[in-house]
C-alpha cells in the first residue's frame, strides 16, 4: 500500500469527512489518494489560509465531533496555513493540518545553511508554539502511528490543532498492508471513563444559598458533551446566565439569557455581573474585553466560583473564591443526576434582570441612515425557527452581531475569538456549510471581506447556500473609532475619504447573485429572498455613517459604565 493511500484510509476511519487544500507539488500524492478513496470530501480553495479557516469550520459546526483537515504544500503553503492554525489554537478547536515537505534526502538537516531543497522550510519549528502536537515524519514506518497519535491528541483534554509535516518520498513510499491494518486495529478508540466532581454537593449548596446567582458561559463550555441538557436545566430552574463572545456562539435566546457581557456586551449582562452575589464561571478565561482593564472592579459583590480544564487559567486575571480544575462534561452530567433546590429569591432576581434588559436593549443608532440594531433585529425576525449558522468576521460588524443577534435552538454563530482574525468569515463559512448542510449567513465588513474575498469563487462554484452580508462603511471602523477617541481624529490607514470597493460588482464577477441596499426594507427583502431559496448570494449594505459600536467600554471603567450613557442619548 502506498503511504498516502494509508493516510487517506486513516482519515476516513477517524471520521474526518471534509478537507480543504490548495494544491501544490509536495501534497499531490496526499490529495490524489484522498480523492481516489473518496471518503473525505476535498474542497479546493484559493488560499491556504482559507483552507485552514474552512477546516476549523467543520469542527466548530459539529461541536468537535467531526474534525476537518487542511493541506498545504511545503514552504509558502505551510506558512499560509499558520494564521488558521493559530486561530484554532487560541479558540481550542481540534483540527488536523498536513503539510508537504521536500524529499528527506533534500532536507538541510544540521547543515549551517538556510535551505537545501526548493521551498524547504522547517514547518514544525514554526508551529510548535501554536499546536498541541507537531512532527516531521522522516520514515514511512512512523507515518501512521504519528497520524493516529495526532488525531487523538487534537481531541483529548483541551482541544486544539495538530500538524504533520510529510516529505514527498515518505508519501509515495510503500508500506506493508498487514502492518497498517494491525496499527489501525490496535488504535481503536477506547471507551471514555466518566469522572466525578467530588465537591458537587458543596457547590450545589452554595448555588442554592445564593440570592442572585449568575452563570458565565465561556467557549470551553458550549462544545462540551452535556451542555445543551445542562442549559435546559438551568433555564428550568430560572437561573440567569450571560456568555463570553465564544460562549455566545451556541447559547439560544431565553428569558434567562441576558446576552454577551463585556466591552461591547449588552448593558443588562454587564449589570447582572456587577450585581450578582454568586458568579459561576464555566470555561471562560475572563479576558480584558470581558472584565474591563481593571479586574478588581469585576463582579465586586460576588463570590466567584471558577471551573476550567486548564489549571493555568484558574485565578489568572480574576481571583476566584473557589477554583476547580474540572472537565465540564462531568459537572453537566452531575447536574442531571442531582436535584437542585430552587431558591424563592431567584424569581425576583430574574424579574429585575428582565426589566433591565427590556429597558436597555434598545436602538442606540437612530440618527444613522441604517441602524445596526435594526438590521440585526431584522435577521432575528426573518431567521426565527430556521436551522442555520452565522459566521462573523472581526471589527464593528462582529460586535454589532454579537450584541444583537438572538439565536434560535437550531442556530449557532462562529467567531474568531482569541486571535480576532479579519478575513475569517467567508472561508470559515465554507467549512461550516459543508459540515452542517444548513444555510450560512456571513457577517463581514468592507475591510475584513477583502482579506479572503477570493473564496466567493468557491461558494459560487459549489453552489453553497451561503449569504454574505458586507457592511460597507468605507473604513476600518473599529480602529477608526479608536483613532477618533485617542488620536484627535487622525484616521490614517482606516478611512479613505469615501473610497471603497464595489462589493456588488465583485460578487457578480465571482458568479454570486449580488445586490446593494440603502435601507432596512431593501435589506429585509433581499434576506427573505435568500431564505426562501438558499443559494450563493451577496448583500452589500451601504452605511457610510456607521462609525462605532454602542454601547462600548472606555479604558479603565467598570463594565457597567459603558458609553454613551442612555440618559445622554435621550
Amino acid at each position: 500500500m502506498k503511504a498516502s493511500d494509508a493516510v487517506a484510509k486513516v482519515l476516513a476511519e477517524k471520521n474526518v469527512l471534509f478537507g480543504f487544500e490548495l494544491i501544490g507539488g509536495m501534497i499531490t500524492h496526499l490529495v490524489d489518494s484522498i480523492n481516489l478513496l473518496g471518503k473525505t470530501k476535498l474542497v479546493s480553495m484559493h488560499h491556504e489560509q482559507g483552507a485552514a479557516f474552512a477546516a476549523s469550520g467543520v469542527s466548530r459546526a459539529t461541536n468537535h465531533q467531526v474534525l476537518g483537515v487542511a493541506l498545504g504544500t511545503s514552504g509558502p503553503g505551510a506558512t499560509n496555513l499558520m494564521t488558521g492554525i493559530a486561530d484554532c489554537w487560541l479558540d481550542s478547536h481540534p483540527c488536523i493540518f498536513l503539510t508537504g515537505q521536500v524529499n528527506t534526502y533534500e532536507l538541510k538537516g544540521d547543515r549551517a545553511i538556510r535551505q537545501q531543497g526548493f521551498q524547504e522550510l522547517d514547518s514544525v519549528a514554526l508551529v510548535k508554539s501554536i499546536t498541541k502536537y507537531a512532527h516531521q515524519v522522516t520514515h514511512v514506518d512512523e507515518l501512521i502511528p504519528c497520524l493516529l497519535k495526532a488525531i487523538e491528541i487534537a481531541k483529548e483534554g483541551r482541544p486544539g490543532p495538530v500538524l504533520l509535516d510529510i516529505p514527498m518520498d515518505v508519501q509515495r513510499a510503500e508500506m506493508d498492508d498487514s502492518v497498517f491494518y494491525k496499527l489501525l486495529e490496535s488504535h481503536k478508540t477506547s471507551e471514555h471513563i466518566v469522572d466525578t466532581f467530588s465537591d458537587f454537593n458543596i457547590f450545589r449548596t452554595k448555588l442554592e444559598a445564593a440570592s442572585r446567582p449568575l452563570f458565565l458561559i465561556g467557549g470551553g463550555a458550549v462544545n462540551t458533551a452535556g451542555f445543551s441538557e445542562w442549559l435546559a436545566t438551568i433555564n428550568q430552574l430560572g437561573i440567569p446566565h450571560v456568555a463570553s463572545l465564544k460562549g455566545a456562539e451556541k447559547v439560544p435566546a431565553s428569558p434567562c439569557y441576558l446576552g454577551m457581557l463585556g466591552a461591547y456586551g449588552t448593558r443588562a449582562a454587564n449589570y447582572a455581573v456587577q450585581n450578582c452575589d454568586l458568579l459561576v464561571v464555566l470555561g471562560s478565561r475572563m479576558d480584558v474585553r470581558q472584565t474591563g482593564a481593571k479586574p478588581e472592579t469585576f463582579a465586586p459583590s460576588a463570590d466567584i466560583v471558577q471551573f476550567d480544564l486548564e489549571p493555568g487559567q484558574l485565578n489568572n486575571r480574576v481571583s476566584a473564591d473557589v477554583a476547580y480544575q474540572q472537565c465540564l462534561s462531568t459537572l453537566f452530567s452531575q447536574f442531571a443526576q442531582h436535584h437542585v433546590e430552587v431558591n424563592p429569591e431567584w424569581t425576583a432576581w430574574q424579574h429585575r434582570l428582565n426589566l433591565k434588559f427590556q429597558e436597555t436593549f434598545v436602538d442606540e443608532y437612530t440618527s444613522w441612515g441604517i441602524s445596526p440594531f435594526r438590521l440585526f433585529n431584522t435577521l432575528n425576525e426573518l431567521a426565527k425557527g430556521r436551522a442555520l449558522s452565522y459566521v462573523a468576521d472581526v471589527g464593528n460588524n462582529q460586535m454589532w452581531a454579537a450584541h444583537t443577534l438572538k439565536l434560535d435552538t437550531a442556530q449557532a454563530m462562529h467567531h474568531s475569538g482569541g486571535l480576532g482574525t479579519m478575513g475569517f468569515a467567508i472561508p470559515a463559512a465554507v467549512g461550516v456549510c459543508c459540515a452542517s448542510a444548513n444555510p450560512v449567513i456571513v457577517i463581514t465588513g468592507d475591510g475584513g471581506a477583502q482579506l479572503n474575498i477570493q473564496e466567493l469563487d468557491i461558494i459560487a462554484r459549489d453552489r453553497l447556500p451561503i449569504l454574505t452580508i458586507v457592511l460597507n462603511n468605507h473604513s476600518l471602523g473599529m480602529v477608526r473609532g479608536f483613532q477618533e477617541m485617542y488620536f484627535e481624529g487622525r484616521n490614517s490607514s482606516t478611512y479613505w475619504d469615501g473610497y471603497s470597493s464595489q462589493f456588488e460588482a465583485i460578487g457578480k464577477a465571482y458568479g454570486v447573485h449580488s445586490v446593494s441596499v440603502l435601507d432596512i426594507e431593501a435589506f429585509r427583502l433581499a434576506v427573505q429572498a435568500f431564505l426562501d431559496a438558499p443559494a450563493p448570494m451577496l448583500i452589500e449594505v451601504l452605511m457610510p455613517d456607521a462609525r462605532e459600536c454602542r454601547p462600548r467600554l472606555e479604558f479603565g471603567r467598570p463594565i457597567d459604565q459603558q458609553s454613551p450613557t442612555l440618559e445622554t442619548q435621550q
